[in-house]
C-alpha cells in the first residue's frame, strides 16, 4: 500500500482539499434530493426526502465551516512560519 494511501491528510491542504471535493458532492446530492422530492408520487416520500433535502444543506454548512476553519489554519501555520500559503487566495 502507497503512503499516499495510507496518509491522505497529512497536511492541512489536503484536507482541505478532501472537504472542498465533500461540499461540491454534498450539493449535487441536495440537488439531487430535491429534484426526487418534487417528483415524489405520494406525500410520505415527499416528506421523506424534505428531511433529506434539509439534512443534506446542514451537513454542507458544517463541510463549508469546516473548510473555512482549514484555510485559516493554513494561513495561520504559514504566517507562522513565513511562509506564502497556496491557499491564501481561498475560503
Amino acid at each position: 500500500m502507497s503512503k499516499e494511501l495510507q496518509r491522505p491528510f497529512d497536511s492541512i491542504e489536503s484536507a482541505l482539499e478532501f472537504m472542498e471535493l465533500l461540499e461540491g458532492t454534498i450539493h449535487e446530492a441536495s440537488a439531487e434530493l430535491e429534484e426526487q422530492r418534487q417528483q415524489a408520487a405520494n406525500e410520505r416520500t415527499a416528506s421523506g426526502l424534505s428531511l433529506a433535502v434539509y439534512k443534506t444543506r446542514q451537513l454542507a454548512l458544517h463541510v463549508q465551516k469546516s473548510r473555512r476553519i482549514l484555510n485559516d489554519l493554513a494561513l495561520i501555520r504559514g504566517a507562522l512560519l513565513g511562509e506564502h500559503s497556496k491557499v491564501a487566495g481561498q475560503s
